[in-house]
């Protein structure tokens, strides 16, 4: 994932809730269930605030997971035990991780992206995440697309051999065009399509909803047709990358359709707070439980 430049955090109270509202929705008035396991991608939040902080933040707007993008690579054994300590107390889990730098659909990087890839099943076990997130590599001169596709499907079920020994998912990112030109794999649509050449019930696809509508769009169809293919939901607005509720993306539709489609993953928000980061969260939260509000428990 290429990260982007962090834009300079406004605060103001005038924006308390301008999230929900939005969405069409007003603050519950009370706490209610949450229909989706919710987390956060936290590279999202490291440039304002230090690594625990991001994780105090995330806690205590009510999420269960946080995501990573390989800081682990700089934890001693004593950094990564402190760090799962942490984590519990908050009942919080490492959902997903990334930090595969080699293509899974470039030809010539096939075996540094196993190498690295056995180096990531190793610190997904140690953190105990359940899901790893990997990009497809640069579109290659001189080789067809149809040779990267065959390449990625020979790549991943390689990788699937691997990480299904130890109950790891992999989900694969599609990343938009505008963000980076040279990515081969664009789209969730082809996303789809290559999982399904793959037949593992253990891969699947990272339909990140930003990326999804500034390329190409026609997010819900996508949802009805390919529900469970699809493995992680990440969520920011177009444009800008902030909020849900700040752009152009009719959120509640999106997550009422997750519901209906009875999706169980987790959703997890990567976007850039334009408020107070734990009132960002928690405003983000309360607009699910308000457009998809969770099932009463059963007797």
């Amino acid at each position: 994932m290429n990260r982007r430049e962090f834009s300079q955090l406004s605060i103001g109270a005038a924006l308390g809730h301008k999230f929900l509202r939005g969405l069409g929705q007003t603050a519950p008035a009370s706490p209610s269930p949450d229909p989706f396991r919710l987390s956060f991608m936290l590279w999202a939040l490291e440039k304002q605030a230090p690594f625990d902080r991001c994780i105090e933040i995330v806690a205590a707007a009510g999420y269960k997971g946080v995501e990573l993008v390989g800081e682990f690579y700089g934890w001693s054994p004593a950094d990564t035990s402190r760090i799962m300590a942490r984590m519990a107390s908050f009942g919080m889990i490492f959902d997903a991780m990334s930090g595969v730098k080699a293509g899974f659909a470039v030809p010539d990087q096939s075996a540094d992206f196993m190498t690295q890839f056995t180096a990531q099943v190793g610190k997904a076990k140690d953190l105990q995440c359940s899901k790893i997130i990997l990009l497809s590599g640069k579109r290659v001169d001189g080789v067809s697309p149809d040779a990267q596709r065959q390449t990625a499907i020979d790549n991943l079920k390689r990788a699937d051999d691997l990480a299904s020994k130890d109950k790891i998912q992999i989900v694969i990112e599609p990343i938009d065009l505008l963000e980076n030109p040279t990515i081969y794999l664009s789209t969730v649509a082809d996303g789809f399509e290559i999982v399904r050449a793959v037949g593992s019930p253990n891969v699947k696809v990272l339909y990140d909803i930003y990326h999804e509508q500034r390329s190409y769009g026609n997010l819900i169809e996508k949802l009805e047709k390919n529900i469970d293919l699809i493995g992680l939901v990440h969520i920011a607005d177009v444009p800008g990358r902030h909020e849900p509720g700040t752009g152009e993306i009719d959120y509640a539709n999106i997550y009422r359709k997750l519901s209906e489609l009875s999706y169980d993953h987790f959703i997890a928000m990567e976007y850039y707070p334009t408020e107070d980061p734990t009132e960002s969260l928690k405003a983000s939260r309360l607009a699910i439980q308000q457009a998809a509000p969770a099932p009463p428990p059963t007797s």
